[in-house]
């Protein structure tokens, strides 16, 4: 079960890269407005905002993928602290987004799930 939290892990991190990827690079693009549901016009006002957030997003991402390469290479510990706690602030802004914006709830849920799921996953696979 470690090894299916590490996978949702890793999985977790690829989408927030896809998200830093919108959010910091193609905000103004029609993907990404028709992503996050916004207007060229609100695109723009919007953009400084963006970036900056897309950037979290890959920090994230990066501290997941960097626990499971530590993992990997036989340092268990910090691995795990590092996927941990990458996971867990993936979680924990969903869980954010989830309270605080109701209009965003289906948001929340997508950048939540895999979290969530790796967070289980990792936890059954210590525990058991």
């Amino acid at each position: 079960m470690l090894i299916a939290g590490l996978v949702l892990a890793a999985l977790a991190a690829l989408l927030h890269l896809f998200i830093f990827y919108l959010e910091s690079m193609a905000w103004t693009g029609e993907q990404a407005r028709t992503t996050f549901g916004i207007s060229a016009e609100e695109a723009q006002v919007t953009k400084a905002m963006a970036f900056n957030q897309g950037f979290y997003n890959l920090f994230l991402a990066l501290l997941a993928f960097g626990g499971i390469v530590a993992f990997a290479a036989g340092a268990g510990v910090v691995g795990l602290t590092l996927v941990f706690a990458g996971v867990g602030s993936m979680l924990a802004a969903a869980l954010v987004l989830l309270v605080s914006s109701p209009e965003h709830r289906g948001a929340a849920v997508k950048q939540g799930l895999l979290p969530l799921l790796a967070v289980l996953g990792l936890l059954v696979g210590l525990l058991w």
